[in-house]
């Protein structure tokens, strides 16, 4: 099982604010569907309070929240209270990939796991931006990015790129 972050970035690295996304570019909402459908998912639980309630559980995917709080409940989602809980249930589903969707925290926790980074781009600079995508350190290469050469103009006016970054091995093995 392949083991994915995927997320959406401000120039400045942010990427969320108050428990929202502070900008709109539904090209990127299509592209992590597009990604994710038919996989499990998964998000802390902030990550999850934060969706629409007509969004949660997410459609066509194993919606699974990472919670300390062993008395959590999320209605059409699993709980699980570790990374192996989650890693365990996601493998579960004898899907290809699992994709990690944050928050900033779960990203962290989840790194050490990925081979893989999907992270789109976005040409803003928000301001009091509280939530942060992970470093994407040296150890990463591109491996794609979108066909197009450069950026995108969302149907928003905002700019934004896909790029995919691979890295050869986790530094941790997941053993299943």
């Amino acid at each position: 099982m392949k083991i994915a972050l995927i997320w959406g970035q401000a120039s400045h690295g942010g990427i969320g604010r108050g428990g929202e996304i502070p900008w709109y570019v539904p090209e990127d909402f299509a592209h992590f569907k597009a990604k994710t459908m038919g996989a499990p998912v998964i998000m802390g639980r902030a990550t999850w309070q934060s969706l629409p309630e007509r969004s949660r559980p997410l459609p066509g995917r194993t919606n699974i929240v990472l919670s300390r709080d062993t008395a959590f409940h999320a209605q059409g989602a699993v709980v699980a209270t570790t990374v192996d809980h989650a890693l365990e249930t996601a493998h579960a589903t004898g899907a290809e990939t699992v994709w990690v969707m944050g928050g900033s925290q779960i990203y962290e926790l989840f790194m050490p796991y990925v081979t893989l980074l999907e992270v789109t781009f976005i040409d803003v600079a928000p301001d009091g931006c509280d939530a942060f995508a992970p470093t994407i350190s040296p150890n990463w290469e591109i491996s794609m990015h979108n066909p197009e050469s450069g950026w995108l103009e969302s149907r928003t006016g905002t700019r934004f790129k896909h790029v995919t970054y691979e890295r050869a091995l986790p530094l941790h093995q997941y053993k299943k």
